[in-house]
């Protein structure tokens, strides 16, 4: 059967990639997205090139989720939803306060109410939801047994000492999270994303809607945003290696992150649109491998042919988790569908993108600067 496809947020990274991925396999895609500068520039509709990769793929609105009568035209004649509309960035979310819970917490809400209280088609409506909800993750102590510890002190992060610690202070070790995990966000960025997942898996079956939680991990690949100074260290990193500027690396260098490639997030948001199993599901959608960041910037010097001065200056942010691993089984075992996209393999396409794009401006210091003004960055 055809479906028509909304997707929220959906001139985005993700979002544009996906909507011709849907619309390739036979479906109509309607796209909502608001277009906010910070992500597409101060003229999106004349210099993004993700805007204008939607030319003859999807209808586009240009619009907001915290409005009801952009959704409202939005829904006309859509079957499923994804709701990848979003602000991102865990360090901005933390003074940024309002501006984050209105469009992620207060837009999913108007979405759900709209739905609630009006004629609709829906079936299906999949959430972008996102890894900052399990907090510090799932860890094993000296008996092995799984624990999920508390956020790291910022008295110990200021005297260097960056390990994840249990309840006793005991070190802990690693181990993927799975979707069972507890849930402890440890930024507003996080919490807002655990209750657009939390409003859509407990208000989408009341509706007799199908409801579908990807929990995505560290999204990064050709098209992500340049201009973003508040996410993705692949982009950051990439301008300062263009600019010949020396890379801050915080902490010790040894924090790592599960990066998913660009490619197998679209094919698994796919499927959690299309494939009957994923109803009522949630899924982690990583690459189950951890990275550090110390090994971010060596495959960026590879891929770069060149590299820049690095200083390890055992800078911290509030809110940071020091680990991220995920475990894919759920995604392996209902959906049939494993991430393949080895991290240097991806680099390296990511990479030979960058080189085809202006540099862009350095506004990478200035949001440092911001969260050290808040005293968010130590």
């Amino acid at each position: 059967m055809a479906e028509h496809v909304l997707i929220t947020g959906g001139a985005g990274f993700i979002g544009s990639r996906l909507a011709k991925r849907i619309v390739d396999d036979g479906h109509t895609v309607t796209v909502l997205d608001a277009l906010i500068s910070q992500v597409h520039g101060e003229d999106p509709e004349n210099d993004s090139p993700l805007f204008k990769s939607l030319d003859g793929v999807a209808t586009v609105i240009h619009g907001t989720v915290t409005s009801t009568d952009d959704l409202r035209l939005a829904l006309r004649g859509v079957t499923a939803i994804v709701h990848l509309a979003a602000e991102t960035g865990t360090g901005q979310s933390m003074y940024e306060i309002d501006r984050y819970v209105t469009a992620n917490v207060g837009g999913t809400a108007k979405l759900l109410d709209l739905l609630a209280n009006e004629a609709h088609t829906v079936r299906r409506i999949v959430v972008a939801s996102s890894r900052s909800i399990y907090g510090e993750g799932a860890y094993i102590d000296r008996d092995g047994q799984v624990v999920y510890p508390p956020h790291r002190a910022d008295e110990a992060m200021s005297q260097g000492d960056y390990r994840v610690l249990g309840a006793d202070g005991e070190a802990l070790t690693l181990i993927p999270t799975d979707e069972e995990a507890r849930l402890h966000p440890s930024s507003v960025y996080g919490i807002t994303k655990q209750m657009q997942e939390s409003l859509i898996m407990t208000v989408a079956p009341t509706l007799r809607i199908q409801p579908v939680a990807l929990r995505y991990q560290n999204v990064y690949g050709p098209g992500q945003s340049l201009k973003n100074a508040y996410t993705g260290i692949l982009s950051i990193f990439s301008t300062l290696i263009r600019q010949g500027k020396a890379i801050n690396i915080f902490e010790d260098g040894l924090e790592s992150r599960d990066f998913v490639y660009i490619d197998d997030v679209v094919e698994a948001t796919f499927l959690a649109v299309t494939h009957p199993d994923a109803a009522g599901g949630t899924f982690n959608v990583g690459s189950g491998v951890a990275t550090t960041v110390n090994e971010v910037v060596g495959a960026l010097f590879k891929a770069f042919s060149a590299d820049v001065p690095t200083h390890i200056s055992g800078n911290y942010r509030l809110g940071d988790i020091r680990h991220n691993v995920a475990d894919t089984t759920r995604l392996r075992e209902v959906l049939g569908f494993t991430p393949a996209t080895p991290f240097e393999d991806g680099v390296q396409r990511f990479v030979e993108w960058v080189l085809t794009e202006p540099v862009e401006g350095d506004t990478y210091q200035r949001s440092l600067d911001e969260m050290a003004s808040r005293n968010l960055l130590k």
